[in-house]
C-alpha cells in the first residue's frame, strides 16, 4: 500500500470518519493497538556455525536452571537447542558468545516435523531439569588439572567438590551426575612412585592420603579406595550418572575387581602384595573390563593392560594422525548413545593420558563402543549400565592438550571454543536432564 493511501484517511474531516463502518473501524485500533509480532522460539544451532560450543551448553544448562524445557535436537545441525523464546534467554546467548537464531513458530514446527519422519535420523529429546553435578576430587593441589572443572568452569556450569569424607558421609544421593578426577583406586598413588617419589608434592600427597585413612578408620589407603568405589558403585546401582576419564576409569574397574585382594607392594601400603594376586582378580565386579592383567612393577607408570601405553614405540601414531571415530546410531531407538555423541564432527583428535584408550580384547560385551580407532584396536570412549545407573569412560587426560605432563600449565579454553572433544564431556553433562521416558536402548 502507498503511504498516501494512509494519509487523508488520518487527516480527513469528522464528516469522513463518521462513514467508516464499526468492523473497520474496530479493525483500525486493532492494528494500531498491536503489539509487533515476535518469534516463538529461540534455536542454538550446534553445527560448524556455532561461534562457541562449549559455552553454548552452559546457556542451555542455565535455561534449565530457570526452569525451561528445551529440545535437544539429536543429529540435527550437530546436536542444536531449541526452547521458548525469551529476551532474556536471547540476551544471555549475546553476553556469553553463543550464536543464536530466532524463528517463527512455523520454523519450529517444520523443524520437528522433519525430526520426526522415520526415514530420518534424528529425533528431539527433552531436556527439564539441570543436573546436580559433583566432582570427585582431592583437596590438596596436585601439579595438575583436570578437564572436566576445567570445561565446567569456562561453561559456566556450577558444580560441587567431594572427596572422601563426603563420599562415605553418604552424600551422593543428593546428586545426579559424578565426574572421577584424575584418580587411582587402587591405592597406589598414580603409579607416580617410579619417576616422582622424591618430589615434594608426591611426598605429601602420600601424607595427606594416609591421614586421611587412618582418620577414616582404614589402615592403607588402598582399603579406604575400596570402600570409595564400593560407595561410587553404589550411587550408580541405585540411578546415579558416573563419568570418568584418565587413570579413573581402568584404576576403578580394577579396583572393583581386587576386592579383598592385596595387589600393592609394600613401598605403597608396607607389606609385599600377594604372591597369587592376579588369579584371584574377580572380573564379574567390574564395569568395563575383563581379562586384564594387573602391572606388577611399582616403577611401570601402568596400572594394568587395559591400558595401550601411549608412548610406547609399538604404536604407529604420533600427534599428527591420532584419531578415533564416534559411532553412529539410530537417534529414534538408541537415544542414550545418539546424546553421548553428539558433535559437528564424527572424526576426533586423539589426546594422551595415563590411560590414553582401552584395548578392545579387555572390554566386556556388555559395554557399548561409543568412539575407537578400528585400525589400532583402541577404544576411547564406553558406556554402559549397571543396575538404574550408567557409567560412561572417556580415554586420555586432556582434549587439546596432546601429551600433558605433570607441571604442565592448564589449558586456556578460551582458544578451543569449538572442541570437539571438550564437547564429549558436556554431553554426558546434559545426558541426565533427558526426560526419562525417552531413554531407549
Amino acid at each position: 500500500m502507498d503511504n498516501r493511501t494512509c494519509i487523508p484517511l488520518l487527516h480527513a474531516p469528522m464528516s469522513a470518519l463518521r462513514r467508516i463502518t464499526v468492523p473497520v473501524l474496530l479493525f483500525l485500533l486493532c492494528l494500531l493497538s498491536a503489539p509487533p509480532l515476535r518469534a516463538a522460539y529461540l534455536l542454538i544451532p550446534m553445527d560448524d556455525v556455532q561461534k562457541n560450543h562449549l559455552k553454548a551448553y552452559g546457556v542451555a544448562y542455565w535455561v534449565l536452571q530457570h526452569d525451561v524445557e528445551v529440545q535437544w535436537l539429536l543429529n540435527y545441525r550437530g546436536g542444536s537447542f531449541m526452547m521458548k523464546h525469551a529476551d532474556g534467554i536471547e540476551r544471555e546467548c549475546k553476553l556469553r558468545g553463543v550464536s543464536c537464531e530466532v524463528i517463527a513458530d512455523g520454523q519450529s514446527t517444520a523443524i520437528l516435523s522433519h525430526i520426526a519422519d522415520p526415514s530420518v535420523n534424528q529425533d528431539a529429546v527433552r531436556l527439564q531439569k539441570a543436573p546436580k553435578i559433583a566432582v570427585y576430587s582431592p583437596k590438596n593441589k596436585l601439579p595438575w588439572d583436570d578437564a572436566v572443572t576445567l570445561v565446567l568452569t569456562y561453561a559456566d556450569i556450577p558444580y560441587d567438590v567431594v572427596y572422601d569424607e563426603e563420599v562415605l558421609g553418604g552424600v551422593l544421593p543428593m546428586y545426579d551426575w559424578l565426574h572421577l578426577h584424575h584418580e587411582d583406586f587402587t591405592g597406589q598413588y598414580g603409579k607416580f612412585w617410579g619417576s616422582y617419589r622424591h618430589q615434594q608434592w608426591y611426598i605429601e600427597d602420600v601424607r595427606a592420603q594416609e591421614d586421611l585413612a587412618h582418620k577414616m578408620g582404614y589402615s592403607k589407603v588402598s582399603q579406604l579406595k575400596l570402600a570409595v568405589a564400593l560407595k561410587i558403585r553404589d550411587f550408580v546401582a541405585g540411578g546415579g550418572f558416573l563419568f570418568a576419564m584418565c587413570s579413573a576409569p581402568d584404576s576403578y574397574d580394577v579396583a572393583l575387581a581386587a576386592e579383598g585382594v592385596d595387589i600393592c607392594e609394600s613401598m605403597f601400603d608396607g607389606d609385599p602384595m600377594q604372591p597369587n594376586a592376579q588369579q584371584l582378580l574377580d572380573f564379574s565386579k567390574t564395569f568395563a573390563f575383563k581379562d586384564f592383567r594387573i602391572s606388577t612393577n611399582p616403577s611401570e607408570y601402568e596400572i594394568s593392560t587395559i591400558d595401550i601405553d601411549a608412548r610406547s614405540r609399538s604404536r604407529t601414531v604420533n600427534e599428527k594422525n591420532d584419531f578415533f571415530t564416534l559411532f553412529d546410531f539410530s537417534a529414534k531407538w538408541d537415544c542414550i548413545p545418539t546424546m553421548l555423541t553428539q558433535n559437528h564432527t564424527r572424526v576426533i583428535h586423539g589426546f594422551m593420558g595415563q590411560t590414553t584408550a582401552f584395548r578392545k580384547q579387555h572390554v566386556k560385551s556388555s559395554a557399548l563402543i561409543l568412539g575407537e580407532n578400528k585400525a589400532l584396536g583402541e577404544v576411547r570412549y564406553l558406556h554402559g549400565e549397571y543396575g538404574r545407573g550408567t557409567w560412561t569412560f572417556l580415554g586420555g587426560h586432556d582434549p587439546e592438550d596432546y601429551s600433558h605432563f605433570v607441571g604442565d600449565p592448564q589449558t586456556d579454553l578460551s582458544l578451543y571454543p569449538n572442541s570437539p572433544g571438550y564437547r564429549l564431556i558436556l554431553n554426558n553433562i546434559l545426558f541426565p536432564a533427558a526426560k526419562k521416558e525417552k531413554h531407549k536402548t
